[in-house]
C-alpha cells in the first residue's frame, strides 16, 4: 500500500470523512507547501502527547483539570452532563451557563453493549454526592440513546434529594414550520411558555 493509500485510509477512519474526502484532503496536502504539512502532523502529535481527559469531569484538558473545573468562578452547584467533550464546547460558545461539566464519554446503547458501567456514570454519581451540586442538567442528544440516557440519569440521580432537568427542545430559529419534523413540533408545542 502507498503512502497516498495507508493517509487516505486513515483520513478515512475520522467521523463524517469518506473515502473520496479522504483522497481529497490526502490530494490537497500534496499541492500544498511541504512545511503546511509538517505543520499538521506537528500539530497532530502535540494534541496526541499533551491533550488527556480532565480528572474531575472528563473534558479535554492541558493539564489536570481543565479550564473550566479550574476556574474558581464556575458556579460548582450546576452540573451540566453531557455526552461528549466537544458538547461542552457547543455549550459554553453560548456564553449562558456558569456551571461546571461532566462528560459520560458516550450514551447508553444495549445493542453496542454500553452500559453504565462503560461509560462515567459512576464517577458522576461519586461527584453528585461529594460535592454541592443542587441541579443536574442533562444534555445529552435527542437520539433513541440519548433519550435513554436522560432516563436512565433521572431515574438514578433524583432519588438522591438533587434536582434533574433537561435541556429544552424546539424549532431552531430562522426555520420554517413546514420543515420541521412532527417530533421537534410536539416537544415545542409541550416546552411551550409565556410570552
Amino acid at each position: 500500500m502507498s503512502a497516498i493509500d495507508r493517509l487516505a485510509e486513515d483520513f478515512a477512519r475520522l467521523p463524517g470523512i469518506g473515502r473520496k474526502t479522504a483522497i481529497r484532503l490526502v490530494f490537497h496536502l500534496m499541492k500544498r507547501p511541504k512545511e503546511e504539512a509538517l505543520r499538521l502532523s506537528g500539530s497532530i502529535r502535540e494534541v496526541a502527547e499533551t491533550i488527556r481527559p480532565c480528572e474531575r469531569c472528563g473534558n479535554f484538558a492541558e493539564t489536570d483539570l481543565c479550564e473550566i473545573c479550574s476556574n474558581p468562578g464556575r458556579d460548582t452547584s450546576l452540573l451540566c452532563v453531557v455526552e461528549e467533550a466537544y458538547d461542552v464546547g457547543a455549550i459554553e460558545r453560548t456564553g449562558q451557563f456558569k456551571g461546571v461539566f461532566h462528560v459520560l464519554g458516550g450514551r447508553l446503547s444495549p445493542l453496542d453493549g454500553v452500559g453504565p458501567e462503560e461509560l462515567s456514570i459512576p464517577h458522576l454519581l461519586e461527584r453528585v454526592g461529594s460535592d454541592a451540586v443542587s441541579e443536574v442538567i442533562v444534555a445529552t442528544n435527542a437520539s433513541v440513546e440519548g433519550e435513554a440516557t436522560a432516563v436512565y440519569l433521572e431515574n438514578t440521580i433524583r432519588p438522591l434529594g438533587i434536582k434533574v432537568t433537561r435541556l429544552a427542545r424546539g424549532i431552531p430559529v430562522g426555520s420554517d414550520l413546514e420543515y420541521v419534523d412532527g417530533t421537534t413540533i410536539a416537544e415545542a408545542l409541550a416546552g411551550r411558555r409565556e410570552m
